[in-house]
């Protein structure tokens, strides 16, 4: 809620944000003596340290534009030019970035109109306005991402893990429940193979790392075997974790076996449920069986499987969220670790769009204008409370060592590379007994 905000900026009192600025960040600005701020928001949760930074910031440097960023900007386009929040910065660039902002940083330095200015919502002294002008990157003329300037050291992490993007958008882009989509422009688009080897190459020399993040939505087929082969025929010598879907296309041992020589240890499955009834909801177009012979062909390869899911997407029953943890138990030699939670419909998703559809009623009070998803009943299926229960009692009756959830996934990834799968699974053995659990996957159900 913006009111609530624009409360916790002016709390003198209470607001640490405003004592972060005074010792770090009102410094670092008196010193580098910038015209334009740029504020990334990933997450909403740091809408609040973001408004406070950018109203002392006017408060104190009143000549700075001040930009902000990111997914959750992307998300708030609709709402954001009516907001109140507005008075704290100048500028909002939505969707993908990277021209945005050096345009923005351009026409700012000429102190021209920033109506030119693609994928941006901006005021002058007539008011709040959003660009006309929609630009999607072109990945074949984008260089590597820069990473200078960036405290790298100062990560907790005993080596550097760098992330790396080859795609934008999802190559499959059906699920029902998905609105990632909503952080770009355009559709999915790929990095020829031969441009994202040599940005891996160049990232790897540059900045002394061989652990790499590949952070696309979901790593397509075709490209993740060309990948795999390039990474060992160029004999780069890295190591690597990425998401991916289940699919019949990558059900070879061929694939696997290039996977594991050209680096990768750890893969995210967008598992959501283990229910084909429930997957044919989703739209997921694929089957029990081809994830039951995935898990097992990457774990057979020294590939961890990291599986994520979630409890109440509409018109599923408590049954059948059952059924989706016994699918994990009896593949439980072949899953590795687990992500779940609860179904939220977020605000530019496909059920919110289309609720009908699914005996959805969304519920959207006007005050909370921030809202990124929504309260909602369903007609059929477990509403939010019973999915909320299903979740709690996974949670407290499955094996702690599953889902090894003191433990940041990125962590566990630096694990697996330096003592491979083995010694993790000791590591999980050790959480379950240090908990009073027999360490067995079997869960309560």
């Amino acid at each position: 809620v913006s009111s609530e905000i624009m409360d916790a900026v002016n709390d003198t009192q209470v607001n640490i944000y405003r004592d972060v600025f005074d010792h770090l960040v009102k410094p670092a600005i008196e010193r580098e003596q910038p015209d334009v701020i740029g504020i990334s928001i990933v997450l909403q949760q740091q809408m609040f340290s973001t408004m406070t930074f950018c109203a002392l910031i006017k408060q104190h440097f009143t000549h700075i534009h001040i930009t902000i960023g990111g997914n959750t900007v992307t998300r708030l386009r609709d709402v954001l030019p009516q907001s109140p929040l507005f008075q704290y910065f100048d500028s909002a660039v939505v969707y993908e970035g990277e021209t945005a902002f050096v345009q923005l940083v351009s026409a700012v330095g000429a102190k021209r109109s920033l109506a030119e200015v693609p994928n941006t919502i901006y005021k002058d002294e007539t008011g709040v306005h959003t660009s006309s002008i929609s630009y999607a990157e072109d990945l074949a003329t984008l260089p590597p991402p820069d990473f200078d300037g960036l405290p790298l050291e100062k990560y907790f992490v005993p080596t550097r893990i760098l992330p790396y993007l080859a795609t934008r958008g999802c190559y499959w882009g059906r699920c029902e429940f998905c609105d990632h989509g909503e952080g770009y422009t355009a559709g999915y688009r790929s990095k020829k193979i031969q441009d994202a080897l040599a940005d891996i190459q160049f990232l790897r020399d540059k900045y002394g790392t061989k652990h790499f993040h590949f952070t696309d939505e979901s790593y397509p087929p075709a490209l993740f075997r060309k990948l795999t082969r390039g990474l060992i025929e160029s004999r780069m010598g890295i190591v690597w974790t990425t998401h991916m879907r289940f699919e019949k296309s990558l059900l070879d041992e061929a694939v696997w076996q290039d996977a594991k020589e050209s680096g990768c240890k750890y893969l995210h499955f967008g598992y959501e449920s283990g229910v084909e009834r429930v997957l044919q909801l989703m739209d997921k177009a694929t089957t029990a069986e081809v994830m039951t012979k995935h898990l097992r062909l990457t774990a057979e390869a020294g590939i961890w499987n990291h599986c994520m899911g979630f409890f109440g997407f509409p018109g599923e029953t408590k049954e059948e969220a059952w059924q989706s943890v016994q699918f994990l138990e009896q593949n439980k030699d072949h899953v590795h670790s687990l992500g779940f939670g609860t179904f939220d419909l977020g605000r530019h998703n496909p059920v919110a769009k289309h609720p009908e559809k699914w005996g959805v009623t969304a519920y959207k009070n006007p005050e909370w204008d921030l809202a990124l998803d929504y309260y909602y009943t369903v007609k059929n299926g477990m509403s939010i409370e019973e999915a909320e229960r299903v979740f709690e009692q996974f949670e407290q009756h499955h094996n702690p060592g599953w889902d090894l959830r003191l433990y940041t996934r990125e962590y566990i990834f630096l694990y697996i590379s330096r003592f491979g799968l083995e010694k993790l699974k000791d590591l999980q053995y050790q959480s379950a007994k240090s908990a009073g659990v027999i360490p067995t996957l079997a869960g309560k159900m």
